[in-house]
């Protein structure tokens, strides 16, 4: 009997979760940055073995919310972990653990039906006496399952982490065919990557700012509007002369092709869609 269940990472923003979930499929199903709040939306990634079918969510960082959008993403994780056979918790060897991480470790507790693996991540930028320190200093903070080292960048104990993952999982037939990877569809996919094009030419301040929606898409052209909040981030994200938008339809156009597997033409348009992280109708408009 195989073995089928899900599993979801969870941790303060930017310790690793997309890029893990990313390892774990095989292939980019979640857009990746240093930004917080990269991640706003609960993807599902699913890798097959001879052992069975994990689902893999991955889920925006936790975090003290400062905007009605933020406090949707919390209750978005919430929702999510309430139904997880295995929750990980990720944390970055080459961080301190912190008041954020202890908190979201208590907040694990209200899940007594999940188990519960501690993953430290990024292992590939530390030495092993640091590995080996963030192992026992989370040893110390719950009766975990499995403590697990990893990183995706290097490839290191992914494998593993898939294999004790999957072990934990309820005997079950596939929940998904085998051919698929992930739930989101190709439009949502194609909008990650527009916005991921554009977090990576952005201020500090911008990327929470910042939304993607599909307009049309009719043959080889796609018209996609980036949504801001004020008139001076539209100037921020056109640049001069059009410069900064030219080069987010570029990486944008580039990487939509590995997607596909054909070229497209990106039409994008830049959008003033006044403090919509706060405006309830405006959210969900855009997908929240």
């Amino acid at each position: 009997m195989t073995r089928a269940g899900f599993i979801s990472f969870v941790g303060r923003p930017n310790t690793g979760k997309s890029t893990l979930t990313n390892a774990l499929v095989g292939e980019k199903i979640a857009i990746t940055s240093d930004r917080p709040q990269t991640t706003r939306k609960a993807i599902r990634g699913i890798r097959n073995s001879d052992q069975g079918q994990l689902i893999i969510v991955d889920t925006p960082g936790l975090h003290k919310p400062k905007t009605l959008l933020g406090q949707r993403l919390n209750d978005l994780v919430q929702a999510e972990l309430a139904d997880m056979d295995v929750i990980g918790f990720c944390c970055p060897a080459n961080e301190e653990i912190g008041p954020g991480d202890k908190r979201i470790i208590e907040q694990l507790q209200s899940f007594p039906k999940s188990k519960k693996i501690a993953i430290v991540t990024k292992t590939d930028r530390v030495g092993p006496e640091k590995v080996a320190s963030q192992l026992m200093a989370l040893a110390e903070l719950d009766d975990w399952e499995q403590i697990v080292p990893v990183s995706a960048k290097s490839d290191y104990q992914i494998d593993l982490l898939a294999d004790l993952a999957t072990s934990m999982m309820p005997e079950s037939p596939m929940l998904y065919p085998a051919e698929t990877v992930t739930e989101s569809s190709m439009e949502q996919r194609v909008c990650e990557e527009v916005r991921e094009s554009a977090l990576g030419h952005l201020q500090n301040e911008l990327p929470h700012s910042l939304a993607v929606t599909l307009d049309e898409w009719n043959g080889d052209e796609i018209h996609l509007s980036i949504h801001v909040e004020r008139d001076s981030q539209k100037g921020i994200i056109i640049g001069n002369k059009g410069e900064r938008l030219s080069e987010i339809r570029q990486r944008s156009q580039r990487n939509i092709r590995k997607l596909t597997g054909k070229p497209t033409k990106l039409k994008l348009h830049v959008k003033v869609s006044k403090d919509w992280q706060q405006d309830p109708k405006l959210l969900g408009r855009l997908g929240f």
